[in-house]
């Protein structure tokens, strides 16, 4: 039998029997930092589906242990917290019951993420007939992530919490929450006030700005480590710092350049300068500032992406310095891909996401004609800097955190027809048209070691990690279409060991779409699926 579960177990076994989840079950706790687990589980399930479980009965077991989970290897990669919490599971469904089991709280939480799952495909009239089953299941890698934009349209705690419900329901670890950029400043830091007084006052366009207060950001921490989530923080440095200049102009070059895209908009040639000493007092009071608003994390994204016009020389000095800084407060670094043209620690991990199918758009005559002619010179000399620095990173011994653009960046428009005719018109103006459009099949149809050049080993891989950026997208409603149904095809990619298929993956998608009414999610009807 195909159990329609996302990501797909490492090992499942299936017998002839049910077992029925309803009103008369409930859960067990036999070691008491499970009583948290369980209780979220409760609380999910009634959210998920029809299904409400008793918070006093029997019939679903959860407990500590490690008993035949070592047919399962221990996941590959670096986590986002730097903790040795290990994420292997089992479930068993007889005709007499459940039972959940692992060496950790985590571990639990994922084995119960899965009976979630089970328990929304087989729901009918508040009670679902589980199949029997055995699954003993772990992940492929240890970092398993989405990069959120919050800067171009700024999306306030409650729309984060729903993010973060969905990557706890696919087994994602991580969400990298993308604070800063060109357009504003989303998070406070005490000792620069004017960042958010003046830096996050805008967006993109006439979109309203906003930020994250200390409060505010202490419960999405919060919240996101109840469901075993660990929130990065990035503030991306050197470039991308408009904001930074709107809120203290002191800090700007003496010339501010940008080149124009011909819609209204215009893409800023400035960064900062690592000859300044003002501008490392700058940095200082950021890093002393946010760090601690992020500790479950034990990792700082430094951005280094797309400094436009800066010298390679000036550039690497900024990215050495800031790590430096970094590590000096006891984090571990993280940037873009850009940052292994500077000397970088076999420590720092690197975020690939330039394949050479992105450089090789530099050399479609339909694909540059789109673009401003100022601009096109700037990206093709920034694309062939980017071939070499996956060679670099690994020469460095860093490993790398996969994001490559074709696969798992979501703002990507989506490639096939709604199957709903009303999604047509959203589908067609959501997404940045620079990109090639992504299908749900192209974002399982890949493995992690073989789409990186330069990369045949787990070894060299911290994790899988999805973004979304928010240039077209405007609304909550228009995030989720872009999510949804991608995120699972992430959660396959960072999780499963083996390679997927497509049919049986389709088949196991398909049910999913029930939790996602039952939960008010937003999902691209993609005509790819028969959905249930």
């Amino acid at each position: 039998m195909n159990l329609p579960l996302i990501p797909a177990p490492a090992t499942t076994a299936t017998a002839g029997g049910t077992f029925a989840v309803g009103g008369t079950v409930g859960v067990v706790v036999q070691s008491p930092e499970l009583a948290g687990p369980a209780a979220r589980f409760i609380e999910d399930v009634r959210l998920d589906s029809d299904v409400v479980l008793s918070r006093e009965a029997t019939g679903i077991t959860v407990l500590i242990d490690s008993t035949g989970l070592d047919e399962v290897a221990p996941a590959a990669g670096l986590r986002a917290d730097n903790a040795s919490a290990d994420e292997r599971y089992g479930l068993e469904i007889t005709g007499e019951g459940v039972r959940v089991w692992g060496p950790t709280a985590e571990a639990v939480h994922r084995g119960l993420t899965s009976l979630r799952q089970l328990i929304a495909a087989h729901a009918q009239d508040g009670v679902a007939a589980l199949p029997t089953a055995r699954v003993v299941d772990g992940p492929r890698f240890a970092w398993r992530g989405l990069s959120m934009d919050v800067v171009r349209t700024f999306h306030a705690p409650d729309v984060v919490r729903r993010v973060i419900d969905m990557l706890s329901l696919y087994k994602l670890n991580v969400l990298h929450l993308h604070l800063t950029d060109d357009q504003g400043w989303r998070v406070e830091v005490p000792s620069r006030p004017m960042l958010t007084d003046v830096g996050a006052k805008g967006a993109i366009g006439d979109r309203p700005g906003g930020y994250y207060t200390q409060d505010e950001l202490a419960e999405l921490v919060a919240y996101a480590a109840e469901r075993f989530v660990t929130v990065v923080p990035e503030i991306d440095m050197p470039g991308h710092t408009t904001a930074v200049f709107s809120a203290y102009p002191e800090l700007a070059p003496a010339e501010l350049r940008s080149v124009d895209l011909g819609n209204g908009t215009s893409i800023p040639l400035n960064t900062l300068d690592p000859e300044r000493p003002e501008i490392w007092s700058f940095v200082e009071d950021v890093l002393d500032g946010v760090i601690p608003q992020f500790p479950q994390s034990a990792y700082v994204h430094i951005g280094g992406d797309e400094a436009w016009g800066m010298a390679d020389e000036a550039h690497a000095a900024f990215v050495e310095r800031t790590a430096a800084l970094v590590r000096a407060r006891g984090k571990r670094v993280v940037g873009w891909q850009e940052i292994a043209r500077a000397s970088i620690s076999s420590d720092d991990v690197v975020q690939y996401w330039l394949e050479p199918r992105q450089l090789d758009l530099m050399d479609d005559d339909a694909a540059s004609s789109t673009l401003p002619p100022d601009l096109l010179p700037v990206l093709v000399e920034h694309m062939k800097k980017a071939e070499q620095d996956v060679p670099r990173a690994l020469a460095h011994g860093s490993r790398l955190l996969l994001s490559p653009v074709s696969r798992l960046y979501f703002d990507s428009p989506h490639a096939a027809e709604s199957s709903d005719p009303a999604q047509e018109e959203l589908r067609k103006r959501v997404g940045l048209p620079f990109y090639t459009p992504i299908s749900v099949r192209d974002g399982i149809d890949w493995n992690p070691t073989g789409i990186t050049p330069g990369v045949d080993s787990d070894a060299q891989i911290v994790g899988v990690e999805a973004a979304i950026w928010c240039e077209t997208i405007t609304t909550p409603e228009e995030l989720e279409f872009m999510l949804l149904p991608r995120l699972p095809g992430a959660s396959e990619k960072g999780w499963s060991r083996t390679p997927t298929d497509w049919p049986d993956y389709a088949s196991r998608l398909a049910p999913h779409s029930t939790t996602w009414r039952h939960r008010g999610w937003i999902w691209f009807q993609s005509s790819e699926i028969d959905w249930a």
